[in-house]
C-alpha cells in the first residue's frame, strides 16, 4: 500500500481507541509491530460483534487469513492511538478484506493494515460464501 487508507464516503466506520501498555512498548521505546497486528484482529473481531447478532455470531467466525501492515509513525507510551475499520464493499466468494487505520493523538497515521478474512462455518470449521446480508450489515 503506498496510498494512505481512508474510508470511502458513506461506509461503516468502526471505532476504538488503544491506549499502549508498557507490555506493548518494544526495546526502541514505541508500540511493538506485533501489536498493532493484536490491535488489528481487536478490531475486526469488536467490529463483527458490534454488528452481527447473536445467532450469526454463534454460526459464524472469521479468521484471518492475510495482513499486510505500513508503518509510518512511531506511537509511544501515554499516547492515545484511534483506529478506524471498514470493509470492502464486496467479498470474494468466503473472503472479505477489511482495512484499518491507527492514528496517533495528533491524528498522523501510525499504522495501517489491509487484512483479508475468511468466513468459517463454526460448525464445520470450513470456509463457506459470505451470505449477501453480512456485507449489507458491516457497510
Amino acid at each position: 500500500m503506498t496510498r494512505l487508507l481512508e474510508p470511502p464516503e458513506g461506509r461503516q466506520v468502526f471505532r476504538l481507541t488503544f491506549e499502549p501498555t508498557p507490555a506493548d512498548i518494544d526495546d526502541n521505546g514505541h508500540v511493538n509491530n506485533v501489536v498493532y497486528l493484536r490491535w488489528a484482529q481487536d478490531m475486526g473481531v469488536a467490529h463483527w460483534r458490534s454488528r452481527a447478532p447473536a445467532d450469526a455470531q454463534a454460526t459464524w467466525a472469521w479468521v484471518a487469513l492475510r495482513h499486510e501492515i505500513d508503518y509510518r509513525r512511531e506511537l509511544k507510551l501515554g499516547e492515545i492511538a484511534q483506529g478506524r475499520t471498514w470493509v470492502a464493499e464486496a467479498p470474494q466468494g468466503p473472503r472479505f478484506d477489511r482495512f484499518i487505520r491507527i492514528d496517533g493523538p495528533d491524528g498522523a497515521m501510525c499504522a495501517q493494515i489491509r487484512t483479508t478474512w475468511v468466513l468459517i462455518e463454526q460448525a464445520t470449521g470450513r470456509p463457506r460464501r459470505v451470505p449477501d446480508w453480512i456485507p449489507a450489515l458491516l457497510t
